[in-house]
């Protein structure tokens, strides 16, 4: 990428991006490689009212990056439910689903449809106070190509909720607040130096690498790619999603990129003494079917059909086991004719060895 056509690079900091985030891992701990019994033992802090909107919810909302990104400073977690309890109840989901917002240009024409759907038919059903079957197959279609294991149970329950825009405002600040008071407070004063010494070290990668290197190392392992394109990259820490980002257009030029900043002797896990980092790679490292994917894509990259061929697989076992191998940062993910493409990360497979050799000598985080 030439100096001359380099996208310009801009920087966000703010644990309000960690309030949300955290609360999407807690409902989603097996994409983070977390424990599902600790993340439900933290939901359990919750009030049940609260709990039930938020698991009801959660399974399909995501992260409300731009709502984020337009706070003003500090972008803690208290300013961040001030500025939402400002909002009127019946229109704070609008806000933070960036409804209130002009619907950005999509990558392909077909994506910039989709996204205005999106958007007019959440719009219709909190004005009309109700939806359709019609609506439940469009948001089924959308949601199953993101996560194929979600119901429509799910997808109908939260219709409901977005039928009922006051009471659902009214129940979601105040899941956020339960949230906060009764978890996110400690953990706010936890994650905090990891998260500046993570935007300090990606600022020191960014003086000397070009930006392909760059995200490439924020995102441990993705390839800046057409999905990114863009004429402006801002770059936020986050903790909890470590290893994965989160992305979002703010605009038709404009990409915002939350990457993980949590170190490899670091466990998610308040109090826990173990690093999930270094758990995670040894128990990817610890599968022979694993292994034997580390071994091919050691001599080339390779799509899930390519690699299932080889190992005489179905295509859903490998992603399985490529989303394992994608947890512990060992492999390298491309996008290639919209199928993706994966590589061995030979640095994570040494950093892997190097991390076990300072958790057994005492080293790690104490």
């Amino acid at each position: 990428m030439s100096k001359a056509t380099a996208p310009s690079i801009e920087w966000d900091f703010g644990t309000a991006y960690e309030l949300f985030a955290s609360l999407h891992v807690l409902h989603h701990p097996d994409q983070f490689g977390l424990r599902p019994s600790w993340a439900a033992g933290v939901r359990s802090r919750i009030p049940p009212a609260e709990r039930k909107f938020m698991e009801e919810m959660y399974p399909i909302l995501g992260v409300p990056l731009q709502w984020i990104h337009d706070l003003p400073a500090p972008k803690d977690a208290i300013s961040a439910l001030w500025a939402l309890k400002q909002i009127p109840p019946a229109q704070r989901m609008l806000h933070l689903q960036k409804l209130d917002k002009p619907v950005h240009q999509g990558n392909t024409d077909e994506e910039t449809a989709k996204i205005k759907q999106f958007h007019e038919t959440l719009l219709r059903i909190t004005a009309e106070h109700a939806w359709t079957p019609e609506d439940s197959e469009f948001f089924m279609k959308i949601f199953r190509h993101k996560n194929e294991g979600v119901k429509r149970e799910a997808i109908e329950r939260a219709l409901d909720w977005w039928s009922r825009p006051e009471e659902m405002g009214e129940i979601m600040l105040s899941a956020l607040q339960a949230y906060y008071q009764a978890f996110f407070a400690e953990e706010e004063k936890r994650i905090l130096p990891y998260l500046r010494a993570g935007l300090e070290n990606a600022q020191a990668l960014a003086s000397r690498l070009p930006l392909d290197e760059l995200f490439l190392e924020l995102s441990q392992g993705v390839q800046l790619g057409e999905e990114f394109t863009a004429s402006k990259f801002v770059f936020a820490p986050a903790f909890s999603t470590t290893p994965l980002i989160f992305f979002e257009k703010l605009d038709n030029d404009t990409q915002l990129v939350v990457f993980g900043t949590r170190p490899a002797n670091v466990s998610a896990v308040p109090g826990e003494t173990l690093p999930d980092g270094l758990v995670r790679s040894l128990k990817a490292l610890a599968d022979p079917t694993r292994l034997k994917i580390l071994f091919y894509l050691s001599r080339e990259s390779l799509t899930p059909s390519e690699l299932a061929r080889k190992l005489q697989l179905r295509a859903p076992t490998v992603i399985h086991h490529l989303n394992d191998l994608r947890l512990a940062s060992l492999v390298e993910l491309s996008m290639e004719h919209g199928e993706k493409r994966y590589a061995i990360r030979q640095q994570a497979l040494g950093a892997t060895f190097n991390n076990l050799s300072a958790f057994l000598e005492g080293k790690s985080e104490e």
